[in-house]
């Protein structure tokens, strides 16, 4: 579909380089029509990055869907059973922040998070919003002697962790000594993540 198609190239070449540096005759000349393309289905270039922001947000809530469906009970659950899903949540983003399909959302998505525009808006409407106050509403279980702004401050160190798999993939690889992160490279840090994430679930709890 050549909507499709505009949207991931376009997803690639601003994620590179950025709003202002793509061109929308390079996507479409790389997507295979006419620059007249983009304005009739998006109404020009803004219209095609919100469009990419849309793209993305429903791909992220779609891979994270089994994710989003531990969170929706989080009231009624115990304490054992809301660390067991907030690890097994932290770790689904940890798989996802390895995976080489990550790479080319997550340029977008930082660059957003560096200068956020409208696009920003989207991405965090889209999912961001219903993750973080899902999985805030998880750690209230586990950790409920804290107040509401300390939740969100303790889930966004915790998703941190597995954030910097992707946006700081380099100076893992670096630190580890390996051109790429194998398979024995991110089994040791989704173990890693899960101790810490353990560690910080349970700490003050006798």
């Amino acid at each position: 579909m050549l909507q499709t198609r505009l949207i991931d190239i376009a997803i690639d070449q601003f994620g590179r380089l950025g709003f202002d540096g793509t061109s929308t005759r390079d996507i479409a000349r790389a997507s295979g029509t006419a620059m007249s393309s983009i304005t009739y289905h998006f109404g020009g270039k803004e219209g095609l990055y919100l469009a990419c922001a849309d793209h993305i947000a429903q791909g992220i809530r779609e891979r994270h869907a089994t994710s989003i469906d531990l969170m929706l009970d989080a009231g009624t659950l115990d304490r054992p059973t809301a660390v067991q899903r907030c690890l097994a949540i932290v770790d689904s983003f940890a798989q996802i922040m390895l995976h080489s399909g990550s790479e080319r959302w997550a340029r977008f998505i930082v660059r957003e998070q560096q200068a956020p525009t409208e696009a920003f808006e989207r991405l965090y409407q889209g999912v961001m919003k219903d993750m973080i106050e899902g999985f805030c509403a998880l750690l209230a279980v586990v950790k409920p002697e804290l107040p509401p702004l300390e939740l969100r401050a303790l889930a966004m160190l915790i998703f941190g962790q597995t954030l910097v798999l992707r946006a700081a993939r380099a100076s893992v690889c670096k630190a580890l000594g390996t051109p790429e992160l194998g398979d024995t490279e991110a089994q040791l840090l989704r173990n890693r993540i899960r101790e810490n994430s353990l560690a910080i679930l349970n700490g003050g709890i006798e």
